[in-house]
């Protein structure tokens, strides 16, 4: 084994050992309870992200610690990039969904894996309206894209609120920047898996990632976590501060979703092992917590978008 691997998996032993102790108390035991299904999808039909690229074969480095964190907190997690697992004959067996993916996954494009099917596609959304959970991480903003360039700027159409799975999932990516640390701000430090991580260091916290500018966020949202944006280095975060990570209703569904996850040391983190673990509990119902919007109290200034500098040419 190499020097990386034995680093990372040590790691994910030390956060296994943290989230083990601290699921004892707190919200985190109360995700206790009967074995819930949940498929882990990290299909890239667009970029593929290190953290979930497979190497000979092997799991990657996200499947391999939510896999873990899950097993020994009664969550059977099932990593695929196999589309064919939402068809309709077989989705039915799932409590919960899991996304860390990219591009239009009714096509095969950068993996080269099996797409959904548009029957598949339609059954995805009636299972999470049905009363299923649903968590996505990172680029899972990033996915589908049925409605061409996304804007806001000169020469493109904004057709993503109308997208069903924009609908469904609460948010839409514009574009990013240069990765940089940031001070992120804790709006409801009650949401499981919070107050015993990053809320530990109390309202606010800083880490380094990937961070999305984002749109098309409806007015229901419920905002566990704001992008502060005074200080970062990118057009596309000259804006008010917006929520990075919510949790919504969807029908009879529930849906979360974070725009952390970009980086290794940031899935290694314990504390955002934690928060993922307090969602999966949330979303298939072992826990109950209020989710009454809040998105224009906590980032009133969240539907003004960032203006992207004209390219020059010639």
């Amino acid at each position: 084994m190499s020097s990386q691997w034995n680093r990372r998996e040590w790691l994910l032993a030390g956060a296994a050992s943290w989230l083990g102790a601290n699921a004892a108390k707190g919200l985190l035991a109360q995700t206790q309870g009967e074995t819930k299904k949940v498929l882990f999808f990290t299909k890239s039909s667009g970029f593929q992200h290190s953290v979930i690229t497979r190497q000979g074969g092997q799991p990657s480095l996200a499947e391999r610690i939510l896999t873990e964190i899950g097993k020994q907190h009664g969550f059977e997690v099932v990593a695929t990039k196999d589309g064919r697992m939402f068809d309709p004959d077989t989705i039915g067996g799932w409590d919960a969904f899991v996304f860390e993916t990219t591009g239009d996954l009714t096509r095969s494009n950068t993996d080269k894996q099996p797409p959904i099917s548009a029957d598949g596609e339609k059954a995805f959304y009636d299972a999470i309206r049905s009363g299923k959970g649903f968590l996505g991480m990172h680029c899972a903003a990033d996915t589908f894209g049925h409605f061409g360039p996304r804007g806001p700027w000169p020469g493109t159409r904004d057709k993503g609120a109308a997208d069903p799975y924009i609908q469904m999932i609460g948010g839409e990516f514009i574009s990013h920047g240069a990765q940089q640390e940031v001070d992120i701000e804790i709006t409801d430090p009650k949401f499981p898996g919070v107050a015993e991580g990053f809320g530990r260091s109390g309202r606010t916290f800083r880490i380094k990632d990937e961070w999305y500018s984002l749109k098309n966020m409806p007015k229901d949202l419920h905002v566990i976590m704001v992008q502060v944006t005074k200080g970062m280095q990118g057009w596309e975060y000259q804006r008010p501060n917006y929520p990075i990570t919510w949790a919504r209703a969807y029908g009879k569904g529930r849906v979360f979703y974070t725009s952390m996850g970009h980086r290794e040391d940031v899935w290694e983190n314990p504390m955002y092992q934690g928060l993922l673990l307090g969602a999966l509990g949330w979303a298939t119902g072992r826990v109950e917590v209020d989710i009454e919007p809040n998105i224009q109290q906590v980032t009133p200034g969240f539907d003004k978008l960032p203006v992207r500098p004209e390219r020059k040419t010639g």
